[in-house]
């Protein structure tokens, strides 16, 4: 299984590793199959993300998403960061072992889970915004929203 640089380097150089105290939103979520668990802070001031931290107990593919993930939306608007897909997440890490392509897909839930956390603390529903934070195992055909 060979990662790409940019993976070997988002997971023995992970960004924004760490907790927002006064955070925004917190979402975690995890794989029961392969253990992995995403936490992941944000900060918004002004329907902008301005800082975004993360805590991941899991493989190297996890840190690195989780890792770049926080790249990705940091300095975004809500809703830019809410069309964040684990395909992108892929494509900016220049790729992932197809056994590690779930690690994409925690990393695009725990945002969401987030964004969730952050929507429900001002009070607003965030089902019809968010969406619904589903838990499989995120194999291929799984069929849950996240994977199809």
């Amino acid at each position: 299984m060979a990662y790409s640089e940019k993976v070997m380097d988002h997971f023995a150089n992970p960004r924004n590793v760490g907790e927002i105290p006064d955070a925004s939103g917190v979402g975690e979520v995890g794989n029961s199959k392969c253990g992995d668990i995403m936490r992941m802070y944000i900060k918004v001031e002004g329907n902008v993300i301005t800082d975004c931290k993360f805590k991941t107990f899991g493989c190297g593919a996890a840190i690195a998403t989780s890792s770049m993930a926080t790249e990705l939306i940091k300095g975004k608007t809500i809703d830019e960061a809410l069309k964040l897909t684990n395909k992108a997440v892929m494509e900016a890490l220049d790729g992932l072992p197809p056994v590690k392509v779930h690690c994409s897909v925690l990393a695009e839930q725990a945002i969401k889970a987030a964004l969730s956390d952050y929507y429900t603390r001002q009070g607003i529903d965030p089902t019809p915004i968010v969406g619904v934070i589903t838990e499989c195992d995120h194999e291929h055909g799984c069929g849950c929203e996240s994977c199809g």
